[in-house]
């Protein structure tokens, strides 16, 4: 762009735009950016590109180090970027199997929400649940329908005075309520600020169906489905582009080669739109004079000089640690350390020798069928604020909620060998355990997730080649999330649209002049959607169109 060339610096190290971090968003925007005719160098710290979306080797056999499900990241990103059939995505029949920890009863929810009903009301008041579950399925997707078009560009400007009233107006101004049924537009209103608990319990009263349903507006935060707010979690977790997903039973999505495998076509995307990559370039500073974005600073002791500086990093990261309270000031700096990013979420990856058996599941080819879905062990409401409750006074659940994948099911080729990996998000072990994460505490969380899967799967630990612990503690050391969050920011209410990490810079500018917010603490949120990154790139390029006018 002809306005950039302008200004873009000369020397040893200069581009036009440094993103900071390679993760998806950062490949994300970096494509984006790249493709708009801009000179575009990528820097990640880490020795590999991917941030939370690797897929890890584990004594030879591959596994997702930390997401394993993928289906949210937005179709026309992959269509824009042409990553076309270099990514195979693929959705199992069963989203969740959810076997009751202690009575050997066992909860599924299909792709087919009709199957599910059926399969629901063979429980005890099941015609009453059946129906419950229909009510809300259909609700779920009429409302994430609307919400992928709503939410799924740069958050609406409410500069210049707006209200919240017409903010909802904006929304309904992009995307009419026309794909809505009577009494959905009202409805949405009352939802958002409403717990998850509660918006469930309204259409279902069978508790191991209620937890199952409201978990997934608790999982990676530090909040249980009982908090004010994670309704509209609940509500933006069925966001994807088209609307075709989520429902009352959520996504499940594998990529084939893990979800790696996003991360390497997004990578060759970039590439051969001209972004150099680098990995292993550690940035200690934003640097900038006059309030103007200069370029950075990495550890090596090199500088890149560039008029943009786009972060995906965790916003507390990038404002509070790359720059100085010149730049910042103090009351924005007091503001980002009052947003809540404690994390409370940890991962452990097992390598099995072969398939654990599933006492509710049974066995042979059914039993597989039910296995390929997100495996996920609760037994009510209650019982997740208990583990919840844990994590406030610094310590780790006795029993800790757990949701598990086993990706070598759907994808056989992570493990040749014919052994098996089971992926298990593990929720709720704090950050700032009050203990410290020794090697004795981590044994402890890790035995105390085993006994889990022990409750539903006996003689599963006696299959364990290998196991691979992740805390909340390491995702702030070597991956550099602020108070440990996997999704840099609490997703709530309260955080989420402009609010996200807070109002002022919701819309992935910030006040320093040049520097740009992306990533999973800035809208639309986290997962592995890549909606940040082509949010973020469309802003600067948007500003630098202004600029040249």
């Amino acid at each position: 762009m002809s306005s950039v060339a302008k200004k873009r610096p000369t020397g040893p190290a200069s581009a036009d735009v440094v993103v900071l971090g390679g993760g998806h968003n950062g490949l994300v925007a970096a494509s984006y950016l790249a493709r708009a005719g801009m000179r575009v160098i990528v820097v990640e710290a880490r020795s590999e590109l991917g941030g939370m979306a690797l897929t890890a080797s584990i004594d030879g056999v591959r596994a997702p180090m930390l997401a394993h499900t993928v289906g949210r990241f937005r179709p026309r990103i992959a269509r824009d970027l042409g990553l076309g059939g270099s990514v195979r995505l693929i959705e199992p029949e069963t989203r969740v199997f959810a076997p009751h920890p202690t009575n050997g009863t066992a909860i599924t929810l299909w792709r087919d929400a009709e199957k599910t009903a059926a399969a629901l009301a063979e429980r005890p008041n099941g015609a009453k649940t059946a129906a419950g579950y229909l009510k809300l399925d259909g609700r779920l997707r009429r409302i994430g329908a609307y919400f992928s078009e709503v939410l799924d560009g740069v958050a609406p400007d409410l500069d210049g005075g707006k209200s919240v009233a017409e903010l909802l107006a904006g929304f309904a101004f992009r995307a009419p309520f026309t794909d809505l049924q009577e009494g959905d537009g009202r409805e949405i209103l009352r939802m958002l600020p409403m717990s998850a608990a509660d918006l469930v319990g309204e259409y279902l009263d069978d508790e191991h169906l209620l937890a199952l349903i409201s978990w997934r507006a608790a999982i990676y935060n530090a909040v249980g489905p009982m908090s004010p707010g994670t309704g509209a979690t609940l509500l933006f977790d069925g966001i994807t582009s088209d609307g075709a997903d989520g429902g009352a039973a959520g996504q499940t999505v594998v990529a084939i080669g893990g979800p790696g495998a996003i991360i390497d076509a997004l990578a060759t995307a970039a590439r051969g739109f001209g972004a150099e990559i680098r990995t292993g370039a550690q940035v200690v500073a934003i640097t900038e004079r006059d309030g103007r974005v200069t370029g950075v600073a990495l550890a090596s002791g090199e500088e890149i000089a560039a008029p943009y500086v786009l972060s995906t990093l965790d916003p507390k990261t990038t404002l509070l640690n790359l720059l100085g309270v010149e730049a910042t000031g103090p009351e924005l700096r007091r503001r980002l350390r009052a947003t809540r990013s404690n994390g409370v979420t940890a991962k452990l990856n097992l390598l099995l020798d072969r398939l654990p058996d599933f006492t509710a599941a049974g066995s042979g080819p059914s039993a597989q069928t039910l296995l390929r879905g997100r495996i996920v062990i609760l037994d009510n409401v209650l019982g997740i604020e208990k583990a919840f409750d844990a994590s406030k006074y610094g310590e780790m659940s006795e029993t800790p909620v757990v949701e598990a994948l086993i990706p070598t099911l759907i994808d056989p080729s992570l493990a040749p060998d014919k052994r098996h990996v089971v992926s298990a998000i593990v929720q709720y072990a704090p950050a700032n355990l009050k203990s410290g994460w020794g090697e004795a505490e981590r044994k402890q969380l890790a035995d105390r997730t085993m006994s889990v899967l022990e409750s539903v799967a006996p003689g599963i630990g006696k299959r364990v080649v290998a196991r691979q612990l992740i805390t909340p503690a390491d995702l702030e050391k070597d991956w550099g999330a602020s108070g440990g969050h996997a999704m840099h920011v609490n997703e709530g209410f309260d955080q989420f649209a402009q609010w996200r990490p807070l109002y002022g810079i919701g819309r992935h500018e910030t006040p320093i002049d040049g520097l740009f917010l992306s990533g999973a603490g800035t809208h639309p949120g986290g997962g592995v959607t890549g909606a940040p990154g082509a949010n973020a790139a469309a802003r600067l390029i948007k500003h630098l169109r202004r600029s040249a006018e």
